[in-house]
C-alpha cells in the first residue's frame, strides 16, 4: 500500500479520526463506559500534546529544517536536541496524545481506540517513509540516532 505512503498530512488523519471520534462517541451506544476524571486528564492531556507537539515544531525551526510531513526529502539536518533526545516524533505524539485524551473525555472505548489506530497509520505510512528517506539522506548518522532514540516514547 505504497499509494499511502507520506501522502496524508498527519494531522488531516489527526482531524479525521477525531471527526470519527466524536461522532462515533456521540452517535453510538456500543463502547460508551464511565470512566474517572475526564476533565483533568483531558486538560493534563491537552498541555502535555501542545507542549511536546510545540517543543518539536521549535527544535526543527531552531535548525531551519523542513517541519512538512509530506516532504521528507527537504530535512536539512538531523534533529537530535531537546525533545528529539527523547522521541524521534514528538509532533506525532503530542497529536497521539491530545487524541487519546479527547477519547478519554468522550468515554468511549472506541474513541480511545482510535487514538491508537493513529499510531498504526503513522508507523505504516508516515514513519517508515519518512526513516526510509532520511536514512538515505543522513546515512550512518541517522541510523545511530534510531538506535539511540525511540520512534514514540
Amino acid at each position: 500500500m505504497k499509494t499511502l505512503e507520506l501522502k496524508i498530512p498527519p494531522v488531516a488523519v489527526f482531524i479525521f479520526l477525531l471527526l470519527l471520534s466524536y461522532g462515533f462517541s456521540q452517535h453510538a451506544e456500543f463502547g460508551y463506559v464511565k470512566l474517572p476524571f475526564t476533565t483533568s486528564l483531558l486538560i493534563v492531556g491537552t498541555v502535555i500534546s501542545v507542549v511536546i507537539g510545540l517543543s518539536g515544531v521549535w527544535e526543527f525551526r531552531k535548525h531551519k529544517t523542513t517541519v512538512n510531513p509530506t516532504k521528507p526529502d527537504g530535512a536539512s539536518t538531523i534533529v537530535d536536541s531537546g525533545v528529539y533526545g527523547y522521541t524521534r516524533n514528538p509532533m506525532y505524539l503530542g497529536l497521539f496524545i491530545l487524541l487519546f485524551s479527547l477519547g478519554y473525555y468522550f468515554q468511549n472505548l472506541v474513541s480511545i481506540s482510535f487514538s491508537f489506530l493513529f499510531v498504526i497509520y503513522m508507523n505504516q505510512f508516515q514513519i517508515k517513509a519518512e526513516e526510509k528517506i532520511l536514512e538515505q539522506l543522513f546515512g550512518a548518522s541517522y541510523v545511530d540516532y534510531q538506535q539511540k532514540v525511540r520512534r514514540w516514547i
